[in-house]
């Protein structure tokens, strides 16, 4: 990987800003983060350069864990190009001056691939990690946040919440989803037996299973509530990728996979060996196999709803330095951010938002952060002006 000579001197950055952390003899952290994935990573790496160093991150899991469990054959989306030489990071990146492509020399890395990134990642710089560490409950008590955990109770001012969302499958929204199969659950589907595939949900993880079964010449009937494949949209929250269009294209899509748009789907029942599906349109497809649920994930943030406002689409309402508004010192990062109608779901768009939540930490400890907020702005690692968000730009 390429490190940047910030992020490298990032360990000794305590002493750079006057601030000795070495030492310190109080139990209670400066911050807490809570989830080891990209977002974690990501936010740990930016406090540690911003010159926090008295911090820690846990996870319930691994390292990276949710990358993990993907199926064997999904890849990242977003393509991946060690671009820093000229100041431009790559997409897939979560620190400055750090290139997944550039150490991997894959385009579009699989899940396991860039777990290991991660991990390589958190071991060069040596990031004070808690992994298999499962956060039981969490109170503000006297000023202090207070994590409760199989084995000790933990003490923070700060709390970051970085747990993600792709842990917690969608399961729901009608009636016998419980008899289907979510794709979070498949560990390859070149594995999975079976020739025709019913898929609830044609946003990108339903178009990549599609194309996966479409390859091993399986047939697959894709419904999905829009149509995200004819969405007119550049912002791939919205529409589907390039990558996944680009797949599209296969002869084996096209020849096995049938898509049906705005067609909602009302139940799913088993009749004997035979699963039925029902639409709203009051149309029955049968399939001896189980049907796939391609309905996204709900979110850890549901964990800690308790900790925030909610908005009017159910997202934790957030400060301008991505801050409770009714919690202090509880951030939230990660793909579950929301300002207006902008939607900061991949790794380029929350990477963004890192340096935001450390600056606000950092301030609040005295720490000086003109120089660390001109570096990450000049990587487009410090997006502060949200006033475009929302706005579709048709020029792009």
């Amino acid at each position: 990987m390429i490190i940047n000579l910030a992020i490298i001197m990032s360990k000794s950055q305590g002493d750079v800003n006057g601030i000795k952390k070495e030492g310190k003899s109080s139990n209670v952290f400066d911050v807490i983060i809570v989830g080891a994935g990209a977002a974690g990573i990501g936010v740990a790496i930016t406090l540690q350069h911003v010159g926090i160093e008295n911090f820690i991150v846990v996870d319930r899991d691994t390292i990276g864990s949710s990358f993990s469990s993907w199926p064997d054959e999904t890849r990242f989306i977003t393509p991946s190009f060690p671009s820093n030489s000229i100041g431009m990071l790559d997409l897939n990146s979560i620190a400055i001056g750090v290139s997944p492509a550039f150490s991997m020399r894959v385009e579009h890395p699989t899940g396991k691939e860039y777990a290991k990134h991660l991990q390589s990642l958190s071991d060069y710089l040596e990031l004070p990690i808690k992994e298999n560490t499962e956060v039981k409950s969490i109170e503000k008590i006297e000023g202090i946040f207070h994590l409760e955990t199989d084995n000790e109770t933990l003490l923070s001012t700060n709390l970051i919440w970085a747990a993600g969302e792709f842990q917690y499958p969608s399961v729901s929204g009608f009636e016998g989803s419980e008899l289907c199969r979510h794709t979070s659950t498949v560990p390859k589907y070149g594995d999975l037996e079976g020739d025709d595939f019913l898929i609830i949900g044609g946003y990108e993880s339903g178009i990549d299973a599609s194309y996966h079964l479409a390859r091993c010449d399986k047939k697959v009937r894709v419904f999905d509530i829009g149509s995200p494949w004819a969405e007119a949209s550049s912002d791939p929250s919205i529409a589907l990728s390039t990558f996944s269009f680009e797949r599209m294209e296969d002869v084996s899509f096209g020849k096995n996979v049938e898509l049906f748009s705005e067609t909602p789907v009302s139940s799913v029942t088993l009749v004997g060996d035979t699963y039925e599906l029902k639409t709203e349109d009051g149309h029955t497809f049968e399939s001896k196999v189980q049907p796939l649920l391609a309905s996204g994930f709900v979110g850890s943030h549901k964990f800690v709803s308790h900790m925030f406002e909610e908005r009017d689409d159910g997202f934790p309402l957030l400060s301008d330095s991505d801050e409770s508004t009714i919690v202090p010192g509880m951030y939230l990062c990660g793909p579950a951010v929301r300002h207006g109608n902008e939607n900061f779901c991949f790794i380029y768009k929350y990477r963004q938002r890192f340096a935001i939540i450390a600056q606000s930490i950092a301030s609040s400890m005295g720490i000086e952060t003109d120089e660390f907020v001109d570096a990450y702005r000049r990587w487009g690692m410090y997006l502060d002006d949200l006033s475009c968000c929302g706005q579709e730009c048709l020029t792009c």
